[in-house]
Protein backbone atom coordinates (compact mmCIF):
# COMPACT_ATOMS: atom_id res chain seq x y z
CA UNK A 1 0.00 0.00 0.00
CA UNK A 2 1.36 3.63 -0.90
CA UNK A 3 2.32 5.56 1.62
CA UNK A 4 -0.17 8.03 3.78
CA UNK A 5 0.25 11.57 2.39
CA UNK A 6 -0.11 14.62 5.00
CA UNK A 7 -1.33 17.92 3.55
CA UNK A 8 -0.82 20.98 5.73
CA UNK A 9 -2.74 23.85 4.51
CA UNK A 10 -1.38 27.38 4.78
CA UNK A 11 -3.34 29.67 2.43
CA UNK A 12 -2.30 32.01 -0.15
CA UNK A 13 -4.57 32.33 -3.64
CA UNK A 14 -5.12 28.66 -3.48
CA UNK A 15 -7.72 29.15 -0.79
CA UNK A 16 -8.90 32.27 -1.27
CA UNK A 17 -12.60 33.22 -2.11
CA UNK A 18 -14.60 36.37 -3.10
CA UNK A 19 -16.51 37.99 -0.34
CA UNK A 20 -19.18 40.05 -2.17
CA UNK A 21 -20.05 42.46 0.83
CA UNK A 22 -16.29 43.29 1.82
CA UNK A 23 -15.48 43.40 -1.87
CA UNK A 24 -12.02 41.66 -1.30
CA UNK A 25 -10.61 38.14 -1.10
CA UNK A 26 -11.08 36.82 2.26
CA UNK A 27 -10.79 33.35 3.63
CA UNK A 28 -12.96 31.10 4.87
CA UNK A 29 -11.79 27.41 5.19
CA UNK A 30 -10.15 25.07 3.17
CA UNK A 31 -10.77 23.93 -0.31
CA UNK A 32 -8.65 20.62 -0.62
CA UNK A 33 -11.47 17.94 1.03
CA UNK A 34 -13.56 19.62 -1.93
CA UNK A 35 -10.67 19.34 -4.47
CA UNK A 36 -10.03 15.61 -3.15
CA UNK A 37 -13.73 15.11 -3.72
CA UNK A 38 -13.22 16.48 -6.85
CA UNK A 39 -10.18 14.75 -8.13
CA UNK A 40 -11.27 11.45 -7.10
CA UNK A 41 -8.17 10.88 -5.22
CA UNK A 42 -7.79 7.91 -4.27
CA UNK A 43 -4.22 8.34 -1.64
CA UNK A 44 -4.68 7.87 2.21
CA UNK A 45 -4.61 11.35 2.88
CA UNK A 46 -4.90 13.59 6.02
CA UNK A 47 -5.36 17.10 5.44
CA UNK A 48 -4.41 19.74 8.44
CA UNK A 49 -5.28 23.38 8.25
CA UNK A 50 -1.71 25.22 9.90
CA UNK A 51 -3.08 28.58 9.02
CA UNK A 52 -5.49 30.49 6.05
CA UNK A 53 -3.33 33.48 5.06
CA UNK A 54 -2.16 35.38 2.41
CA UNK A 55 1.92 34.49 2.20
CA UNK A 56 3.16 38.30 1.87
CA UNK A 57 1.35 38.39 5.41
CA UNK A 58 3.31 35.23 6.60
CA UNK A 59 5.80 35.47 9.67
CA UNK A 60 8.66 34.04 10.43
CA UNK A 61 6.72 32.67 13.25
CA UNK A 62 4.61 30.96 10.67
CA UNK A 63 6.60 29.63 8.60
CA UNK A 64 8.30 27.63 11.79
CA UNK A 65 4.76 26.59 12.68
CA UNK A 66 4.97 25.06 8.93
CA UNK A 67 8.34 23.88 9.44
CA UNK A 68 7.44 22.49 13.09
CA UNK A 69 4.39 20.46 11.71
CA UNK A 70 6.08 18.76 8.92
CA UNK A 71 9.17 17.72 11.21
CA UNK A 72 6.81 16.01 13.72
CA UNK A 73 4.59 14.73 11.02
CA UNK A 74 4.63 10.91 10.79
CA UNK A 75 4.18 11.16 7.25
CA UNK A 76 7.66 10.89 5.21
CA UNK A 77 5.14 11.99 2.22
CA UNK A 78 3.98 15.58 2.70
CA UNK A 79 2.46 18.37 0.43
CA UNK A 80 2.47 21.81 1.21
CA UNK A 81 -0.22 24.42 0.07
CA UNK A 82 0.78 27.87 0.94
CA UNK A 83 0.82 31.38 -1.29
CA UNK A 84 2.57 32.12 -4.10
CA UNK A 85 5.07 35.33 -2.99
CA UNK A 86 6.60 33.41 -0.25
CA UNK A 87 6.49 30.08 -1.17
CA UNK A 88 10.18 30.16 -2.15
CA UNK A 89 11.11 31.36 1.70
CA UNK A 90 9.50 28.68 3.25
CA UNK A 91 10.68 26.24 0.57
CA UNK A 92 14.07 27.35 2.02
CA UNK A 93 13.38 27.09 5.56
CA UNK A 94 12.00 23.83 5.08
CA UNK A 95 14.78 22.20 2.51
CA UNK A 96 17.45 24.02 5.39
CA UNK A 97 16.18 21.57 8.10
CA UNK A 98 14.80 18.40 7.19
CA UNK A 99 16.14 16.04 4.94
CA UNK A 100 14.37 12.64 5.87
CA UNK A 101 11.23 13.68 4.43
CA UNK A 102 9.53 14.19 0.48
CA UNK A 103 7.58 17.68 1.12
CA UNK A 104 6.32 19.72 -1.94
CA UNK A 105 5.00 23.27 -2.05
CA UNK A 106 2.08 24.59 -4.10
CA UNK A 107 -0.37 26.79 -4.53
CA UNK A 108 -1.90 28.65 -7.43
CA UNK A 109 -2.00 32.42 -8.99
CA UNK A 110 -6.17 32.08 -9.46
CA UNK A 111 -8.35 31.11 -6.45
CA UNK A 112 -10.09 27.89 -6.48
CA UNK A 113 -13.40 29.10 -5.95
CA UNK A 114 -13.33 31.28 -9.04
CA UNK A 115 -13.47 27.89 -11.08
CA UNK A 116 -10.82 28.54 -13.31
CA UNK A 117 -8.15 28.10 -11.37
CA UNK A 118 -5.06 25.98 -11.76
CA UNK A 119 -4.72 25.03 -8.26
CA UNK A 120 -6.37 21.66 -9.11
CA UNK A 121 -3.74 20.98 -12.03
CA UNK A 122 -1.05 22.24 -9.40
CA UNK A 123 -2.07 19.93 -6.82
CA UNK A 124 -2.30 16.54 -8.61
CA UNK A 125 1.12 17.71 -9.73
CA UNK A 126 2.38 17.45 -6.09
CA UNK A 127 0.22 14.64 -5.95
CA UNK A 128 2.90 12.91 -8.53
CA UNK A 129 5.60 14.34 -7.82
CA UNK A 130 5.53 13.78 -3.72
CA UNK A 131 5.13 10.28 -4.43
CA UNK A 132 8.04 9.80 -7.32
CA UNK A 133 10.31 12.06 -5.82
CA UNK A 134 13.30 10.78 -3.09
CA UNK A 135 12.94 13.00 -0.06
CA UNK A 136 13.95 16.79 -0.29
CA UNK A 137 12.09 20.05 -0.56
CA UNK A 138 10.09 21.33 -3.70
CA UNK A 139 7.98 23.68 -5.38
CA UNK A 140 5.52 22.00 -8.09
CA UNK A 141 3.98 25.11 -10.22
CA UNK A 142 2.85 25.23 -13.68
CA UNK A 143 3.49 21.63 -14.12
CA UNK A 144 6.89 21.95 -13.29
CA UNK A 145 9.08 20.55 -10.00
CA UNK A 146 11.97 22.71 -8.60
CA UNK A 147 14.44 21.74 -5.87
CA UNK A 148 14.22 24.27 -3.08
CA UNK A 149 17.47 25.85 -3.72
CA UNK A 150 17.30 26.10 -7.39
CA UNK A 151 13.80 28.26 -7.98
CA UNK A 152 12.47 31.35 -8.40
CA UNK A 153 8.95 33.21 -9.30
CA UNK A 154 9.00 35.35 -12.07
CA UNK A 155 7.04 37.95 -11.37
CA UNK A 156 6.11 39.52 -14.40
CA UNK A 157 5.57 36.22 -16.01
CA UNK A 158 3.86 34.86 -13.19
CA UNK A 159 5.48 31.45 -13.14
CA UNK A 160 7.94 29.60 -11.29
CA UNK A 161 11.57 29.19 -13.25
CA UNK A 162 14.60 27.56 -11.89
CA UNK A 163 17.59 30.24 -11.09
CA UNK A 164 20.18 28.27 -12.70
CA UNK A 165 18.37 26.60 -16.04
Amino acid sequence: MPDKIKIIAAGGTFEKEYDEIQQKLTFTETHLPEMLKKGRCLAQVEVRTAMLIDSLEMTETDRLLILEQCEKAEEKRIIVTHGTDTMVDTAQLLGEKIKDKTIVLTGAMIPYSFGSSDGMFNLGCAFGFVQALDPGVYIAMNGMVFPWYNVKKQLDAGVFQPLNP
